[in-house]
């Protein structure tokens, strides 16, 4: 390896950094925009289990679990696009988990923050029910 890559591989962050970053922006963008936090990084136990970023309360008591995406490009469609049916199913079974904790189960929906680009230059979309448990 030659000296160049190895600086650059000790100063490039990881995949995980870039997550949490990207999640913390996300987190930051909601709480701005009047949700409230309920939970960060809610997983099942167990092995194939799911897990949802972010849990939110919507002004009007939604409970609101949300998918942070983040792409530096819009190839292959970007965010948003790169969330498949399998990714979808896992959230919905991480969500059925956290609702069967809860002695009264408030209206919910799923929403995704799709980050596009790099860092705080990245382009926020949020889209408010992007899918539905059915």
């Amino acid at each position: 390896m030659s000296l160049f890559k190895s600086i650059a591989a000790k100063t490039s962050l990881t995949t995980k950094a870039v997550g949490d970053n990207g999640e913390e922006l996300a987190l930051r963008y909601l709480l701005k925009n009047g949700l409230m936090l309920v939970a960060r990084n809610f997983k099942t136990p167990g092995r194939g289990g799911g897990e949802v970023d972010l849990i939110m309360r919507a002004a009007d008591g939604t409970l609101v679990f949300v998918e942070v995406r983040q792409r530096s490009g819009s190839s292959h469609g970007g965010a948003a696009a790169s969330i498949s049916a399998t990714k979808r199913r896992r959230i919905i079974f991480a969500a059925q988990h956290y609702l069967s904790r809860l002695a009264r189960i408030p209206p919910c929906r799923f929403d995704v923050i799709a980050l596009q680009g790099k860092g705080s230059d990245a382009q926020i979309d949020w889209l408010q029910a992007a899918f539905d448990a059915s």
